[in-house]
Parts: structure tokens; sequence; C-alpha cells
């Protein structure tokens, strides 16, 4: 019976080139590492040790050898997504005002508490990026399955993944045909029932290419499963770096505490 078998080797795994340190890690170490991460950063409250937690983040970020440009970009859009928050937090939390804009009093307990929305936000994201967000997507499915989490969902996660490039170049094929026939999107009726009947014609094209897919893929034995070509197994790496994460972990706390 023929599978389907999904690689799970880096784009970073180049001849002469040293892989990074996180690389080489068991994708399950660190799946389970970042959600170990996040959950203590949720849990900490002082800046202290919020400021600790991202300076670990940025630590984890240079043994991922995330590139530093695409880094950068991907946390001021996650800025520019709390913005709102941010901005409001300071004249409605109340407390002692440091000072009066328009009247209205910037308290102290809204700006300690924007900032420790920031540090966790900017900590848990960029260690998440750098644990999760290099890996590659089929090796991160597997690594969620070993650890437990239903079969269906993987393969949902699996086939999403493969497929969403197929699914945005329809779209696009659908929005070139509608400017070919001198389609503009403007704020009226014709252009909102046209913009409907698009999102129809992709949902009904979807659904149609997934039966297929999934009745050639039974044809050639697919079981539900997806099988990798390589196996991991956790090493005495993974055990050094989770036994130093929880030490640093440890600290945090007791940072915390204080």
């Amino acid at each position: 019976m023929s599978v389907l078998a999904l690689g799970s080797a880096s784009p970073l795994d180049l001849p002469g080139q040293a892989r990074p340190l996180l690389a080489r890690l068991d994708p399950r170490s660190r799946v389970m590492a970042a959600l170990v991460f996040a959950a203590a950063v949720v849990w900490c409250q002082s800046v202290a040790a919020l400021l600790a937690a991202l300076g670990l983040a940025a630590g984890l970020a240079l043994l991922a050898r995330l590139p530093w440009g695409t880094t950068m970009r991907r946390l001021l859009a996650l800025e520019g997504f709390m913005l709102l928050t941010l901005a409001t937090l300071p004249f409605t939390m109340g407390g002692p005002a440091v000072v009066h804009i328009a009247g209205i009093g910037l308290g102290v307990e809204g700006l300690h508490r924007a900032l420790i929305i920031v540090l966790k936000a900017n900590a848990v994201v960029l260690a998440t990026l750098a644990l999760i967000g290099a890996m590659e997507l089929p090796a991160l499915g597997h690594a969620l399955a070993r650890l437990g989490l239903p079969l269906r969902f993987v393969a949902l996660f699996l086939f999403t993944v493969r497929y969403i490039e197929v699914l945005y170049r329809q779209y696009a094929r659908l929005r070139l045909a509608m400017r070919a026939r001198a389609f503009r999107p403007t704020a009226c009726l014709h252009c909102w029932r046209s913009l409907g009947h698009l999102i129809g014609m992709l949902l009904v094209g979807t659904l149609e290419r997934s039966e297929r897919i999934h009745a050639a893929m039974r044809c050639r034995g697919f079981d539900g499963r997806f099988h990798l070509l390589d196996e991991h197994r956790p090493g005495r790496l993974d055990w050094g770096f989770g036994a130093v994460q929880a030490v640093s972990l440890l600290l945090l706390a007791a940072l915390d505490v204080m």
C-alpha cells in the first residue's frame, strides 16, 4: 500500500553549513518548550521578570538564527495590532495621573498594565517564532500528532499547509478574470454582489477540488495518516535544553515573586 510521505528536512540543512542549535532538537521538544515558556510568561506579572523573559526569547531567536529584518517586521505588526488597546489603557485603568491630556488623566496603573502586555506579547511571539516558526510545517504536524492531538486535526492542518497556495492561485485566477471584464471594486450593490459570487465560486471550486484530491489519495492507499521519511527521537541535546529551560523558568518565577 502506498502512502504519502512528507520529509522534515529543513531548508537550513545545506551541505557544509552547520545547523542552528534549535533545528537539531526534536520537534516535540520545541513545541513543548514553546508552550511551557508561553505559560510561564503569561503567569509572570513583574516588569523585571518580563524583561528577563524577553531577553531569553531574544537568546532563543539568536540560537534559531532568525532573520532579524523579517522578525522585526512581524513584531511591529504585532504592536500595530495591539495599538488601540495600548493607547486606551492609560486613560481607563485609573490610579494617580502622571500627566493630563485634554483634561483626561494618564494613569500610572494603565501605563504599567500596557507595559506588561507589550512585554508579554513580544516575549511569547519572539520565542514562538524561534522555536516553532523556524520549523518545517510537516514536521510540526507530526510533532502535534505524537503529542497526542487527534489525527483528524493533524491531517486537516497538513492538508491546509499543502493546498493553501493552490487555493490562492485559484482565487488569483478568478480575480484576474473579473478584472479582464472591467470589474473595479467600489462601494455599490453590484460590487458586493460580484464579490459574493467570487467567494461562492471559490468555495464551490475548493469543495470539488478537495473531493477529487481525496478520491485520488484513497485510490493510492491513503489511510488518513502521513508518514515521515525521517524519524526524530529525543536525545541528550533535548534533555539538556529542557534542563536549561527549566532552570531559566525557575529563575523567572523567583524574580517575579521578589
